[in-house]
């Protein structure tokens, strides 16, 4: 992918969550020292957004009932019991 602002290559990798039951978080958490909540998203059943690692974003958590799809495959999140 080309940053054509900054004239950088950037890799950076996409993550599909599509929920499967209503209520499904997703939350992005920043990098650096601290980790903290950047951002969050809820999903309604059949909802589906794709995110995005960046520079401030290092991590992605997923709480609900939702199908995860990346780059190295696909997995299923459960439900707190």
């Amino acid at each position: 992918m080309k940053n054509l602002e900054k004239g950088k290559t950037q890799n950076s990798d996409y993550v599909v969550v599509k929920a499967i039951d209503d209520g499904v978080s997703v939350i992005g958490l920043t990098r650096g020292t601290d980790t903290k909540f950047h951002h969050s998203e809820k999903l309604d059943k059949g909802e589906v957004i794709i995110a995005q690692f960046t520079e401030h974003t290092s991590a992605i958590k997923v709480r609900g009932h939702a199908k995860i799809l990346t780059l190295f495959g696909e997995i299923e999140s459960e439900m707190k019991k």
